[in-house]
């Protein structure tokens, strides 16, 4: 399994969407490695957020990969519509799937990685069967639903099982963290095995947005 490190996934929940276009462009222009799209239908969580035109406007004004993270009941009938839409990778919810491996097929069927989320209180080993067709483990480290929340730590340990689990599969999964991830957590989250690291109002409710997702990007690599 070869080395990955660490990359950066700024959260457009946290964006200012009159301003959306500007804020993702300097965002790929200094260094942002995924654009993370958080979807929201006010019923599995408690908010609503974009819908598939949010992400054929964001493929439009940007090639970096769309992570698009469906916090959604009923996902499966909306596979089709977010990748043809330009979503690059589609993560699920663990807790939303009634069968997880066909979800995770149906998504490989249109040509893009799968993604799967676990909350909080989801064990690993509700993943275990199908490790060795994903393409994506979505540690959640807040309640899924709103941005701005604090991280929560027992996800530390949860991070470090799955990266061990991960390196035992041989596997080259991306593991990925969502939730509290800022200045004060990375260096813990980073050094636990997380490599991708989703962030919103750590970056996007700064002052100095290029600024953040730089310094953010920094402490994240020097945890390596």
């Amino acid at each position: 399994m070869k080395e990955q490190k660490t990359q950066i996934a700024p959260s457009i929940l946290s964006a200012d969407v009159l301003r959306l276009e500007e804020q993702v462009s300097a965002l790929v222009k200094n260094g942002a490695d995924f654009i993370h799209v958080d979807v929201m239908d006010g019923h599995f969580v408690p908010n609503l957020t974009f819908g598939p035109n949010m992400v054929k406007a964001l493929k439009r004004i940007t090639s970096l990969p769309l992570d698009v993270h469906l916090m959604i009941s009923n996902p499966d009938l909306y596979i089709e519509k977010y990748a043809q839409a330009g979503a690059d990778i589609l993560t699920v919810h663990q807790e939303a799937c009634t069968h997880l491996h066909r979800t995770i097929q149906s998504i490989h069927n249109q040509g893009i990685k799968a993604g799967v989320s676990l909350n909080p209180a989801t064990s690993l080993s509700t993943i275990e069967n199908v490790l060795d067709d994903m393409d994506l483990l979505l540690i959640m480290t807040v309640n899924p639903g709103f941005g701005g929340q604090k991280f929560i730590p027992q996800g530390i340990k949860k991070i470090a099982e799955a990266r061990k689990m991960i390196d035992t599969s041989g596997r080259d999964i991306l593991l990925e963290v969502d939730g509290g991830v800022d200045s004060k957590t990375v260096k813990n989250i980073v050094q636990a095995g997380a490599r991708v690291l989703v962030s919103g109002s750590a970056i996007f409710g700064q002052p100095d947005i290029v600024k953040a997702m730089k310094e953010l990007k920094n402490l994240a690599e020097k945890a390596l």
